[in-house]
């Protein structure tokens, strides 16, 4: 008997019991978000550590780092220990340095703000726009116009007289941002792009894998990602000179020679150990079909929450028009008249077993952070008090 939703419930009632028929009736807590193993993981851990080559030498890395390419699309791909670890090689490598400002968005995980100060750099926050929760081109573009002058081939903040070195969109959730306007505006300000897609493997903008379209792209294989390697990250990039110099800093700035220890420059003990990397090669197989189900999910959820009859309350964010999300966590957009219900609805999920939870806390509200340079932050404001994400587990 198809089950009827009860129009008089409370919102909150109603959206525990869309989640309920979108993840089949759960027996147990649901979380957010559980790795899923269903290849060959046990399969090669085991040869892994069978060769004794475990750390940061063995053939596993190697063949992650080439399926990876295949995959994405990327001429090299570097593979290091986590996504954070790779934003700060990036920013390095596109000559991020002491003083210089930094564009993120300020709707986003904390480890890009972190990156940016772990050279000693500015976070400068910049907003975001509804449809993809990433950076918004347009407003970008005008407020550049307003702030900045180019001054030697380099875009400098009038008000600061610092250099505006490089801008790191995110993929919010997964899904893609404008990733065409954002060159557009990056390529006219002289202003470096390094595309953080820890969020996105799997996502496509006009058919080209997000991570791609900028001098440096970032992965991340975290244990909450679409694909995990416990721990882990990757550099993407089309540059030779780039890639190399992203594997010599990550291995610790090591002289390659067959015996002798010579370290040429600081570098970083950021390399990805081989038996990560064969967890990564086992779930990179498998990532069409993770993708498949993610996608099904999503519809089960649009489905179940269509038949809630609240169209002016709540709307599921959905793939932007032209591209291909991985749909890694599924979301909720809250409407005006909805939104000062979002507490209790976050509440009375977790309450239920259902693990929800809201956007990330705004970066620049953040102590550490609240006195750097931001534009007018309006649309990312009011998202942080829209946006839950729902548990995103495959269970169905």
């Amino acid at each position: 008997m198809k089950k009827q939703f009860n129009v008089n419930q409370s919102l909150s009632k109603k959206i525990i019991e869309a989640i309920r028929i979108s993840l089949n009736f759960p027996k147990k807590k649901v979380y957010l978000h559980e790795p899923k193993f269903i290849g060959n993981e046990l399969s090669y851990l085991k040869e892994c550590i069978d060769t004794t080559f475990v750390s940061s030498i063995g053939e596993f890395v190697n063949r992650f780092e080439k399926n990876l390419k295949n995959y994405t699309g990327s001429k090299f791909v570097v593979a290091v220990v986590n996504g954070t670890a790779a934003l700060h090689i990036a920013m390095k490598l596109v000559g991020v340095c002491r003083g210089d400002e930094v564009l993120l968005p300020a709707l986003n995980f904390i480890a890009s703000a972190n990156a940016v100060s772990y050279c000693n750099a500015i976070p400068h926050f910049v907003d975001s726009e509804e449809k993809t929760l990433g950076i918004d081109s347009k407003k970008l573009e005008k407020y550049l116009d307003k702030i900045t002058e180019q001054k030697n081939g380099l875009c400098i903040n009038r008000k600061t007289l610092r250099i505006i070195r490089a801008c790191v969109p995110t993929h919010i959730f997964g899904h893609p941002i404008d990733l065409n306007g954002l060159i557009k505006v990056t390529n006219k300000f002289n202003i470096e792009l390094i595309e953080d897609a820890a969020e996105s493997l799997g996502s496509f903008y006009n058919k080209t894998h997000t991570g791609t379209f900028g001098k440096i792209g970032i992965l991340s294989f975290n244990g909450n990602k679409i694909l995990t390697t416990g721990g882990g990250g990757a550099i993407l990039t089309n540059d030779k000179i780039i890639a190399d110099r992203a594997k010599h800093l990550t291995t610790t700035a090591k002289k390659n020679h067959e015996w002798e220890l010579f370290y040429e420059e600081v570098g970083y003990n950021y390399r990805m150990p081989n038996i990560n990397a064969a967890l990564g090669c086992a779930q990179l197989e498998k990532i069409p079909e993770l993708l498949k189900i993610k996608r099904k999910l999503f519809k089960s959820y649009k489905k179940s929450l269509n038949q809630l009859s609240l169209n002016n309350d709540v709307k599921i964010l959905q793939e932007p028009k032209g591209c291909s999300s991985n749909y890694w966590l599924q979301t909720l957009l809250l409407t005006k008249s909805s939104m000062d219900q979002r507490n209790d609805i976050l509440y009375k999920t977790n309450q239920a077993g259902f693990n929800t939870r809201p956007a990330y806390s705004l970066n620049h509200k953040l102590s550490h952070f609240k006195n750097y340079p931001k534009m007018d932050l309006t649309v990312a404001e009011s998202l942080e008090g829209k946006i839950i994400n729902l548990p995103s587990n495959e269970t169905i």
